[in-house]
């Protein structure tokens, strides 16, 4: 567990070191307020996207990566996913290419093939 809470320190640092970054850039321009909401958002993504590294196998990140480029939406989706099974306790190994991709067959929107006829 003291890998957890250096991790957790190395995130409380980094925040820190954010917050004062945005503070000096723009202290009239930038609100209290939005400072913090801003940092607290900071702080949610790389604890998702930590989490998500420790899930996902590489292969697996990679395509996720390349999924959120295409369609944001279906990304968030996996990863919401994804992050709920690891929640749960269901996930006894890393997930795998393989994995993700049958996690986003159930997850993508089915496609609907158009065909145009003349007359």
């Amino acid at each position: 567990m003291s890998g957890d809470s250096e991790l957790a320190e190395l995130r409380r640092r980094r925040l820190q070191q954010i917050q004062q970054q945005q503070a000096a850039q723009s202290p009239e321009a930038m609100s209290a307020a939005y400072a913090q909401q801003q940092a607290e958002h900071d702080r949610r993504d790389a604890e998702r996207s930590e989490a998500l590294r420790r899930i996902l196998t590489p292969e697996a990140r990679e395509r996720l990566g390349r999924i959120r480029l295409a369609k944001p939406d279906v990304a968030q989706a996996v990863e919401q996913q994804v992050l709920s099974l690891a929640a749960s306790g269901r996930l006894q190994r890393a997930i795998d290419d393989t994995t993700l991709r049958a996690i986003l067959e159930r997850v993508m929107p089915e496609r609907r093939d158009i065909t145009i006829t003349r007359r």
